[in-house]
């Protein structure tokens, strides 16, 4: 049954029905925690249902033995690390057992997203301590997994009830992972005060964006298990409290919580397989409402959990990797969300268009591609079926890997057959033949493609067979750099106020007898052009503007911008305000202290173990946003007066602050390109700061 199906009502109302005592195998604390108290919160003695594991004292796991020996505990929880100690193996041969409860089976399968070994020992120790029925559940099983699950607890009789896996309220989108700092901070202030989950692979990653989301007012906490228990758990009841509003979290988070409006999900890395995908994304609109399901996508993302798995033993291996395929596929389909989640799970979705996900709500184009599905089929049947899908494109793009020259597979009629599309495209159209039933993935064995009796009807009589593009998100993501508005070099969002910002630096420049760069310099023009600063504190957060620089020569430039926005009716981004806060915040501030104590940038490089030349970027960047920084006792040392004199000159007449033009002025002979930074430094900081 899908996340928030009911499946807990399946044993907890059996259990206390029947005599004896069920015991639910669960594998987290948290989870068992959260059911033993929504059981005792329907009774009046606290004694119907306990926990037993590792975090309870000595003292309170012989309450809990007593309570169950004396037939007062209806529902005993454990951990299976729990289980397999033999002196809870001998004390639980002296009580009478109703039933086990196997909850998250799909832990119990190396194919499931969250496989424990513990899991497999179950049964065993099931019938050391005493047979009696056994049911098991999960939100999240292939075909495969469920198999897994019944051979392994030995119930291959056992009936199976299965809910349908479509949860119709749950929007699914995939963006391309551009600043996903920034609109993950949108999406927030869009939706304040909803309840919502982060996801993150890495615990480094959980406390940065927590970070990041608290000192842009966000109520955000990490969540994760290097963390200890008393904290997690508080972060938890805070977040069922609705004291906070975000958990930050590694995948340790939420299995089973049992808060019904979360109201988003976002999934800042992608994850490991569609299974855990599903178990995570499925935490959002358990009460039926809203719930939005965002995950960020780069392929770079896959390519670090591919080399997570180095060194692991070879079928762990060849697992992930299947798996990982699967999550790409989702993630790079033009096709609908629905549809591939619930043909992964084995359930076929009977509508073209969910209505519910980026694809449906914004279609991708579709081409005829009969001609090509022949081509992908004949080249599967004329390796025997014996192949992967990665392996049958590259003998179709005549892409002569290691493997096909080892099979000599350069050699068969198929080998460069369509030439005239990439891999990715092949891959496509194995995925959307699989979901239209020409062809299957033999999951037994590391997803070889089968063919089906459908595929074979279709070879004997083609019929028109229409594949949707995929998404290619490394061109989304430069067109979203184009839209989201990152100023690269000099040019800005809006051209026209773009020039009338420059107009205005030339006329203070003008004014004060500087070159207009020492205002402020054309990347900063171009951000304001994009971003429309009109507060003082907007404007700090301007590229290359400080606190310093917005106080000295801001308020005119803010005042132009306030009046174009007015005059002209220009609605502003709304995710204005990204602060961020990183190492660099203290390095810069060590960078400062080490200057007012006259201490050699050489020094201050190896203090922090970086090169000079990010030390030397560093100071640029305090300078350009408005600190003045007095770095003579470092200058004087490299260059003596009458070269700083002509350096300084130079710099005074110049029309840009371009280093190249400055190196081929004054001689590479005789300058380093650092004399030049330096200088550049000193020059803007004495008489801009």
């Amino acid at each position: 049954m899908p996340t928030g199906g009911g499946k807990s009502m399946i044993y907890q109302l059996p259990a206390l029905i029947l005599d004896g005592t069920a015991i639910v195998i669960s594998p987290l604390i948290a989870l068992m925690k959260n059911q033993v108290d929504s059981m005792r919160g329907m009774q009046t003695e606290d004694y119907v249902a306990h926990f037993l594991n590792s975090s309870l004292s000595k003292a309170a796991i012989q309450e809990v033995k007593n309570d169950v020996l004396a037939g007062r505990t209806k529902l005993l929880y454990v951990a299976p690390e729990s289980l397999t100690k033999e002196e809870n193996i001998e004390f639980l041969k002296n009580v009478n057992i109703s039933f086990y409860a196997i909850d998250e089976a799909h832990c119990i399968s190396e194919w499931g997203h969250d496989f424990r070994p513990e899991y497999r020992r179950i049964r065993p120790i099931i019938e050391e301590i005493g047979n009696a029925p056994v049911v098991a559940l999960t939100a999240t099983a292939t075909a495969k997994v469920q198999h897994d699950i019944q051979k392994n607890l030995g119930i291959l009789d056992a009936r199976v009830f299965k809910a349908s896996f479509n949860r119709p309220n749950l929007y699914y989108e995939v963006r391309p992972k551009y600043k996903p700092e920034a609109q993950i901070i949108k999406f927030i202030k869009q939706n304040e005060g909803k309840s919502g989950i982060i996801y993150c692979l890495s615990r480094k990653k959980v406390e940065e964006i927590a970070e990041t989301l608290q000192v842009n007012g966000i109520k955000a906490l990490p969540y994760h298990a290097g963390m200890d228990a008393a904290t997690r758990s508080g972060t938890q009841d805070k977040f069922l409290m609705e004291e906070i509003d975000v958990i930050v979290a590694t995948i340790a988070f939420g299995m089973g919580i049992d808060k019904p409006d979360v109201r988003f999900v976002i999934h800042y890395d992608i994850p490991k397989s569609l299974e855990g995908y599903y178990q995570e994304t499925g935490r959002a609109g358990r009460d039926g409402g809203e719930g939005k399901c965002i995950t960020f996508y780069s392929y770079k993302d896959i390519q670090k959990l591919e080399k997570f798995m180095h060194g692991k033993p070879v079928a762990e291996q060849e697992i992930g990797r299947q798996l990982l395929l699967d999550t790409v596929s989702y993630a790079e389909s033009a096709l609908c969300r629905r549809i591939i989640l619930l043909h992964y799970f084995g359930e076929t979705y009977k509508h073209k268009n969910c209505g519910n996900c980026d694809n449906c709500l914004n279609p991708k184009e579709q081409i005829e591609a009969k001609d090509e599905v022949v081509r992908a089929l004949k080249a599967i049947i004329e390796v025997n079926e014996q192949y992967k899908a990665e392996h049958i494109a590259n003998i179709l793009i005549g892409n002569k890997t290691a493997a096909i020259k080892s099979f000599k597979h350069y050699t068969l009629k198929s080998f460069g057959s369509g030439k005239d599309h990439d891999d990715k495209f092949w891959n496509a159209v194995f995925r959307q033949s699989m979901i239209a039933g020409l062809i299957s993935k033999d999951i037994e064995n590391y997803g070889l493609l089968k063919m089906t009796p459908k595929g074979h009807d279709f070879l004997k009589n083609p019929s028109g067979f229409l594949l949707v593009k995929n998404h290619k998100y490394e061109e989304e993501i430069e067109e979203y750099a184009g839209t989201a508005g990152a100023p690269s070099g000099a040019t800005g969002g809006d051209p026209i106020l773009f020039s009338m910002l420059k107009d205005l630096r030339k006329t203070i420049a003008k004014k004060k007898n500087l070159p207009p760069f020492v205002i402020f310099q054309d990347p900063s023009l171009a951000d304001m052009s994009i971003q429309y600063p009109v507060t003082m504190e907007e404007m700090q957060k301007i590229q290359g503007v400080g606190q310093g620089k917005a106080q000295r020569y801001g308020k005119e430039f803010l005042n132009l911008i306030s009046k174009y926005v007015e005059e002209n009716d220009i609605e502003r981004p709304d995710d204005f305000i990204v602060r961020t806060v990183a190492n660099k915040s203290k390095l810069k501030v060590f960078i400062i202290q080490s200057i007012d104590r006259k201490i050699p940038f050489e020094d201050i490089a190896q203090a922090k173990g970086v090169d000079l030349k990010n030390v030397i970027s560093e100071v640029e960047a305090i300078v350009n946003s408005g600190t003045r920084l007095n770095i003579d006792y470092y200058v004087n040392d490299l260059l003596d007066e009458d070269h700083q004199e002509e350096v300084f000159e130079y710099f005074r007449e110049a029309k840009t602050d371009a280093l190249e033009d400055a190196l081929e002025a004054l001689g590479e002979d005789e300058y380093s390109e650092e004399d030049i930074r330096l200088m550049r430094i000193k020059f803007l900081s004495d008489l801009g700061n």
